[in-house]
């Protein structure tokens, strides 16, 4: 096995991210801006290697990494820099992003990173492994399905990392699939869809699976709803000027400092206890549907297992040099490869 770098090993997911490197016998360098953290952190796991760097330095700090698994967001600001660096070093690259912009850039990166030898592999936590495979088997069950409608229920808690990555995009509008164009629809639309508890309100969302399912599935026509809840609500509640306000330097400063007085993230026991469940739903031309249903324990729990697995796998060679969904690096099933993960055809 090759040498895995974390960048952003001291936030919250990379926290976790280190963790389960540490319990599987493993020394990945530990990577980010704060030399301190690092260091504390390192000693936690038996003295794991530190480079400490900003996104300035990137290249002259990759030597001997053969994969870089970047868990520092938001992405709209680290995942380019890195990814440059990585191609231009021969180097693979992962990520945890959710950021439909992000995707699209990295995938404009393909035929690069293919040149160089390199993976780009975006996309390797709870957004989008558990609904990437899900989309990829529905479209395995119905390979002429010209729509796909993803719901996701069960997210209740968020990163202060996760919610900065939303503030990103608040003022953007709600994103879709449309004849195989991302579109910015009108307004935010709602639905219902049972989760397993009879039928629950849903609220469309920008979520990755808008830019990834494309590719994994070639669907041209793609939605992604999640289950509305009270936070949630709060959010779409807020005004059109509101939502502009947080879009500005000013506005993402204030709230910012918000989100630095909540909790970072799900305590040990919502990681325990939690589950989230996805649904997906193919439909042809004819109207003929399949719809399969995927229960995964809690997100940021999964996060931690499917992010470094998918940096071993890249990293020891599962993956064709180039830019690839989650899917398309592992097939549909990689998902059912994790404990705790179920999936039912319905």
């Amino acid at each position: 096995m090759g040498q895995i770098l974390l960048y952003g090993a001291y936030g919250y997911t990379g926290r976790l991210v280190t963790e389960r490197a540490a319990a599987r016998g493993l020394a990945p360098i530990l990577a980010g801006r704060n030399e301190g953290k690092l260091t504390d952190l390192a000693a936690r796991y038996g003295d794991l290697p530190v480079r400490a760097f900003g996104l300035g330095e990137v290249g002259g700090n990759l030597e001997g990494v053969t994969t870089l698994l970047n868990l520092a967001g938001p992405f709209s600001r680290t995942a380019d820099p890195l990814a440059r660096a990585c191609m231009a070093a021969g180097i693979h690259y992962v990520d945890i992003t959710g950021e439909i912009a992000v995707f699209e850039t990295l995938h404009a990166f393909g035929p690069q990173a293919a040149a160089a030898g390199t993976v780009l592999l975006p996309g390797a936590g709870f957004d989008v492994v558990p609904s990437d495979c899900l989309a990829a088997h529905v479209h395995r069950r119905m390979p002429d399905a010209v729509s796909l409608e993803i719901v996701i229920g069960g997210l209740t808690e968020l990163s202060r990392g996760t919610a900065r990555t939303a503030l990103e995009s608040i003022d953007t509008g709600t994103k879709a699939r449309r004849g195989g164009q991302i579109v910015t629809l009108p307004g935010t639309p709602r639905g219902t869809a049972d989760l397993g508890r009879g039928l629950r309100p849903t609220v469309q969302m920008s979520w990755g699976d808008v830019a990834t399912a494309f590719w994994s599935t070639g669907i041209p026509d793609i939605d992604v709803y999640f289950e509305a809840n009270e936070r949630l609500e709060r959010v779409m509640r807020l005004p059109a000027a509101a939502r502009w306000f947080l879009g500005t330097p000013p506005g993402r400063a204030l709230a910012n400092r918000a989100i630095d007085r909540q909790p970072a993230g799900p305590d040990e026991n919502m990681r325990a206890s939690g589950r989230a469940v996805i649904l997906a739903e193919a439909t042809d031309a004819e109207g003929n549907r399949a719809i399969s249903e995927l229960e995964t324990p809690e997100a940021y729990r999964l996060t931690a297992m499917t992010a470094l697995e998918t940096a071993l796998r890249v990293d020891r060679g599962d993956a064709t040099a180039g830019f690839h969904t989650p899917s398309t690096a592992f097939g549909p099933d990689f998902v059912m490869s994790f404990p705790g993960v179920s999936r039912s055809d319905v």
